[in-house]
């Protein structure tokens, strides 16, 4: 019985108008997505090729220390998965504005987008008049006099219209991989297919999400006319105003103190503040080294040229002068150190209350289904906010490597010339420890879009359980 109603339903919206219209938009925008946003991804590899061998001509030639960061600042290299998610990436970046606007003002859609936004329009459409429709034709009185169960009723036209959706949807999809495997230069990986088939199940969990509340309101009107009114209605709230007032929500709820104000605060802290204190620090250690080194008062009256030529006749004036300059740099590492402290305390402040109110934030807007498949599917596919964080880790640990070296390196330069301005004097960094991104695993993903997923599952089950609660007591005379 069961399965009649399911193929019932398959072929009901099969014959529609309604089926061969999203039918025709899935195969045309799912397999466009892919080769867009494929091109766009061999674009962004390309720009990241570029960019490594400008840092290697740069560390060829150019390399000094007080600029040496700026230029071998860690960048995370695009992700395989940007061919089909765009996650975190899909920020507007204003400085591109002038080059082409374009993509700043029209941003391209990703299979998130599709899923999010057209899949559950298109399960509203598909469910809108479930009830109401075979009611005003009469189809449903006969049913029910048939003694078919309002249970099994109820079932099939949930898995009849997920099963419809799922075929324009899949075919597209096949579509665009296919076209996604014949670029040699994207590479996907078991873990990547792995995530996709987790996005895929979410995507099914999703869709029949929607497909039961177009039920469900359905079940609770007598016109289909009333019943799309409401669907609308209904999808407007969780699709676009959750999402979007979740953060507001979270502000008023959580506020933080303004960036501007304590960057500001920062600025004066560890620049001008931090200038006096090292200035300060500098004297007296300088005094102190004077009245222990007699020798090196002349030295403050003369040029650095002059200073060189004297520390290479006297060995004794050497000793005594590598002593000030070890006293003048631990003068202003231990300004920088106390400023840099102070300016520290304030930023973990800033970030504790930010985290706050951000957690908040995502908790809100998981009210919504639309936020619970983007976090799934920006978390499996490498693009959310965990890879972020997986980008920050290995960055701060790349750091500490990257400042070790500069320690090292920084010794020996001065141990072959005191003298030498060891920030701004161009160096061979040819074993300079290079950092390396690594995409996180698989099992750490799958942890962290178990939330959003349960979510999404338990939201389906309960509309379910809702509708199927309406249409035992929906009157169908």
């Amino acid at each position: 019985m069961l399965n009649t109603i399911i193929r019932k339903e398959i072929h009901n919206h099969v014959l529609s108008f309604r089926f061969l219209a999203v039918f025709l938009l899935l195969l045309v925008i799912v397999p466009a997505t892919v080769l867009v946003l494929t091109n766009d991804y061999i674009r962004k590899q390309n720009d990241a090729s570029r960019r490594q061998t400008e840092i290697q001509t740069y560390l060829s030639q150019y390399a000094h220390f007080n600029r040496l960061y700026g230029v071998i600042a860690p960048s995370q290299p695009p992700v395989p998965f940007l061919a089909l998610v765009r996650g975190l990436s899909a920020e507007v970046n204003l400085g591109e504005f002038d080059n082409d606007p374009l993509p700043v003002m029209f941003p391209l859609i990703d299979l998130t987008f599709i899923v999010t936004i057209l899949l559950s329009l298109a399960a509203l459409v598909l469910s809108y008049d479930a009830v109401s429709g075979e009611r005003e034709d009469g189809t449903l009185k006969l049913m029910l006099a048939n003694g078919v169960p309002r249970a099994k009723i109820i079932l099939g036209k949930l898995l009849g219209g997920v099963a419809t959706l799922l075929v324009p949807f899949l075919v597209g999809l096949a579509v665009g991989m296919v076209l996604l495997l014949l670029n040699p230069r994207l590479g996907w990986k078991g873990s990547d297919w792995g995530a996709l088939g987790l996005i895929l199940a979410g995507a099914v969990v999703y869709l029949s999400l929607f497909v039961g509340l177009g039920i469900l309101i359905s079940s609770r009107h007598h016109s289909s006319a009333s019943s799309i009114m409401t669907s609308l209605f209904v999808w407007v709230l969780l699709i676009l105003v959750i999402p979007n007032l979740a953060p507001y929500a979270a502000s008023l709820i959580r506020p933080t103190p303004s960036r501007i104000k304590l960057n500001r605060e920062i600025a004066r802290l560890t620049d001008v503040d931090r200038d006096d204190l090292g200035r300060k620090l500098q004297k007296e250690k300088t005094e102190a080294v004077l009245k222990q080194y007699p020798i090196l008062a002349p030295v403050t009256r003369m040029s650095e040229a002059e200073i060189k030529a004297a520390i290479k006749k006297d060995s004794a004036l050497a000793q005594a002068y590598r002593v000030l300059a070890g006293e003048i740099e631990a003068a202003w590492k231990e300004a920088n150190i106390i400023q840099g402290e102070k300016a520290k305390v304030l930023r973990e402040d800033l970030d504790r209350i930010q985290k706050s109110q951000t957690q908040l934030a995502l908790r809100l807007s998981m009210a919504s289904p639309l936020a619970d498949f983007t976090y799934l599917a920006a978390d499996m596919s490498n693009t959310g906010m965990r890879n972020a964080r997986h980008f920050e880790s290995l960055v701060s640990a790349w750091n500490q490597l990257y400042g070790e070296y500069m320690r090292r390196k920084m010794e020996a330069m001065r141990k072959a010339n005191p003298t030498m301005d060891v920030w701004n004097t161009a160096t061979d960094v040819r074993d300079l420890p290079r950092f390396a991104y690594k995409e996180e695993a698989l099992p750490g993903r799958m942890m962290s879009g178990l939330a959003p997923f349960v979510v999404l599952l338990v939201l389906s089950l309960a509309l379910f359980a809702a509708g199927f609660a309406a249409f035992v007591r929906y009157d169908v005379r």
